[in-house]
């Protein structure tokens, strides 16, 4: 659950398969006197900028945001037959034309899209 979010409206995250499961194991070494996840010596944790460049440095890749992966999320969910509601759900967006900014199809999944249309209306 997000109490605090950008629009000020809670939120409830969900989190599934290995997600979840990283954030069990890392359960297992969280403080204990904080609901908070990510949590350091001095309280809540910054986001780990050191670790993210080392990351990406290591895998090679450019020009690279953590904020992409929300546009990842999005593509991903689109591409596995989410609705625009259930994306606009699953993001916390309100509006239909942020979900749009955000969802993005890879030609190769337009492209069978179009394909399985066309199989299945001609045949």
């Amino acid at each position: 659950m997000l109490h605090e979010t950008k629009n000020g409206e809670r939120r409830t995250l969900v989190l599934a398969g290995q997600v979840l499961a990283a954030l069990r194991d890392f359960s297992a070494l969280r403080r204990f006197d904080t609901d908070e996840v990510f949590v350091g010596a001095q309280g809540p944790a910054a986001f780990p900028q050191h670790a993210w460049r080392e990351a990406l440095e290591a895998a090679v890749v450019p020009d690279f945001h953590f904020h992409d992966l929300r546009h990842t999320f999005a593509s991903y969910l689109a591409m596995n037959g989410a609705t625009l509601p259930e994306l606009a759900a699953a993001l916390g967006h309100k509006t239909l034309a942020m979900v749009q900014r955000y969802a993005h199809l890879s030609p190769q999944h337009t492209s069978s899209v179009v394909t399985r249309m066309v199989e299945r209306m001609l045949g």
